[in-house]
């Protein structure tokens, strides 16, 4: 009988092993998703012929293999005349033609999209990451400039030492003054704790090159260019990037194709499977995972044996499915977890109030609502994502973020009233007018972000029990409880499965994924 690989969850973590697994070996994959989409938080939603990609995902990567993983299965085209879109690599240099890569249908493909951010501040447009440019000068007034100017120097001069909180990472890199203008109200209603509660570890991981200086810097060289960047953009920060490769119709294209393959090639996937639990073997000094239970949405119970058993599936719900006797200090750690949640409102206009200098449509994928005002925490141009992600071209389909807990008045409101409370903050803020809506459509995401409080300060004693079992591969953003990019959790599966075809069961090299300054967004 051929190995077997039980991998819960068909995110971009789990559809990435399973497809690694046939590919190179003969381990046969069975992905369990609880429901009954696939691609996770990358998945693509569909409502009534307009799609929605939950929280924006860029196809962008510092890894050659992640990138060549993407453009093999779904070829970049520069537009979709035909054309070529020149990728170059860190050792190489190649291009990938329209023509030449033959991609499976004419919708498989990879678009060349600008990227293009802003905080919308004061009701005015603020260029992300903030650059010192005339725009933003005027924008802030001459005192709030001199302020930023000062406390930016005080920070070089006299950092904070050592870095505790997300707090001390930021005003060590932006100046307090800016951090107090653009920083601490977005990112305490993305986590809705202070920032000096939340780990400066979660600056390390997301934006640890990214500064003042940088941005400036960045901003400099664009200027001076002689001819645009190709789309892998080796050195540049990845906040600071200008285009990304994006699928013809979202994130969820991609992984939905990942999902076909991997049925094509004898791979199962079962979807409506909720796993509750894990039948643990200890013997001879060793731990081990012998089989799972899962729960369909029918109520029909199964029990999946295995040789190998990835989990995607958030860490404090892992624990609580272990047959094993959890030790109480784990099970403390675990239960101490904790997660933010998101929900998305898309609202389909028939336009926007605000708009670019010359009157079109703004040109940002997504904007940053810097205003107290309203709860609203980021807003998404779906249009300039892809134009296939809006059924009638002459329409503006945008998504607006809103970050919470599971349970709380925000999450536990009816969708109807959710609507209107959006309509009415956006309308507030100047983005559009209420009578210029048409539709709209609630999206609640639980789990969304894995957060750096609660016990995260003793995680290490988690991973550690984990760890043990010799079977058991932790993967992905909620399976490794750690704010992942959609490639590093596609690295974190592609590791997992290079460790097992050689024999090695150590986990030390996925835990060290997006945390060596090799797979860190930054220049080496």
């Amino acid at each position: 009988m051929p190995k077997q690989a039980v991998i819960i969850g068909a995110g971009p973590a789990g559809l990435t092993a399973g497809l690694e697994f046939l590919r190179r070996s003969d381990i046969q994959p069975i992905l369990l998703e609880a429901s009954q989409e696939i691609g996770g938080i990358s998945r693509t939603v569909r409502y009534k012929g307009n799609r929605m990609d939950i929280g924006g995902h860029r196809f962008f990567s510092k890894s050659d293999r992640v990138m060549d993983w993407w453009t093999e299965l779904m070829p970049p085209v520069a537009n979709e005349a035909g054309g070529e879109a020149a990728i170059s690599y860190q050792n190489k240099q190649r291009t990938v033609a329209a023509a030449a890569a033959q991609p499976a249908s004419d919708d498989l493909v990879m678009l060349i999209r600008p990227r293009k951010s802003r905080i919308y501040y004061l009701r005015k447009f603020f260029d992300y990451p903030i650059t010192l440019t005339a725009n933003t000068l005027n924008n802030l007034g001459v005192v709030r400039t001199l302020k930023v100017g000062f406390s930016y120097l005080y920070a070089q001069l006299r950092p904070i030492k050592p870095e505790k909180s997300l707090e001390d990472f930021l005003i060590n890199r932006f100046g307090r003054q800016l951090y107090l203008t653009f920083f601490k109200s977005y990112t305490e209603k993305v986590w809705g704790t202070p920032c000096n509660e939340i780990s400066a570890e979660w600056g390390a991981q997301r934006i640890k090159g990214l500064s003042l200086t940088t941005a400036v810097k960045h901003f400099l060289k664009k200027m001076l260019a002689s001819k645009p960047k190709d789309v892998a953009q080796k050195h540049t920060e990845t906040s600071l990037i200008e285009q990304f490769m994006y699928p013809k119709f979202g994130p969820g294209q991609l992984w939905e194709h990942v999902a076909d393959l991997i049925q094509q090639k004898g791979g199962e996937l079962h979807l409506g499977w909720r796993v509750d639990k894990l039948n643990i073997c200890e013997c001879l000094g060793e731990r081990r995972v012998t089989s799972i239970e899962a729960v369909h949405d029918s109520g029909e119970r199964r029990t999946f044996p295995g040789d190998y058993f990835f989990s995607t599936m958030p860490m404090r719900e892992l624990v609580n499915a272990m047959s094993a006797d959890v030790p109480a200090n784990v099970r403390e750690v675990s239960d101490g977890l904790q997660y933010r949640d998101f929900i998305t409102v898309g609202l389909l206009a028939n336009k926007l109030s605000v708009k670019e200098s010359d009157g079109s449509l703004l040109k940002d994928t997504w904007i940053y609502i810097q205003e107290p005002d309203v709860i609203l925490g980021r807003l998404q141009i779906f249009n300039n994502w892809s134009p296939h992600l809006v059924n009638d071209a002459s329409k503006v389909w945008i998504g607006l973020e809103y970050f919470c807990y599971e349970g709380d008045d925000l999450w536990s409101m009816t969708d109807d009233n959710l609507k209107a409370f959006a309509i009415a903050e956006a309308a507030k803020i100047g983005v559009l007018k209420a009578e210029d809506v048409i539709d709209a459509h609630v999206v609640r995401v639980p789990k969304t972000y894995p957060a750096y409080f609660g016990t995260y300060d003793r995680f290490d004693e988690l991973r550690a029990y984990t760890d043990t079992f010799e079977n058991l591969f932790l993967v992905g953003r909620n399976g490794m409880h750690k704010y992942n990019n959609q490639d590093h959790s596609m690295l974190t599966a592609m590791t997992a499965v290079d460790n097992i075809i050689a024999g090695n069961m150590d986990k030390a090299s996925l835990w060290g994924i997006n945390t060596e300054q090799e797979y860190h967004e930054e220049k080496k």
